[in-house]
């Protein structure tokens, strides 16, 4: 493995050691950042997609009630 000095601390071994820790801990935060990011932009697309559709669609009733009230009546007799 080579032996980069990025932080110019090759005097001190526990400087280097300290600022390489550091280094890794921002670029570990930025990749939390990064993902955090593009999860939230990702809810934020279909939220914004959902507001295009007319109201009616927005008011429609559940697609499928009867299969719902089916496994609710079937689990309250047992």
């Amino acid at each position: 493995m080579a032996n980069h000095d990025y932080l110019g601390t090759s005097g001190d071994p526990r400087a280097r050691l300290r600022g390489d820790i550091t280094i890794l801990m921002l670029k570990g935060a930025g990749y939390a950042a990064a993902f955090s990011l593009s999860v939230v932009l990702f809810v934020a697309f279909f939220a914004w997609v959902g507001g295009l559709l007319p109201p009616e669609s927005q008011e429609a009733p559940d697609p499928t009630p009867l299969s719902v009230l089916e496994i609710e009546t079937r689990h309250s007799h047992a």
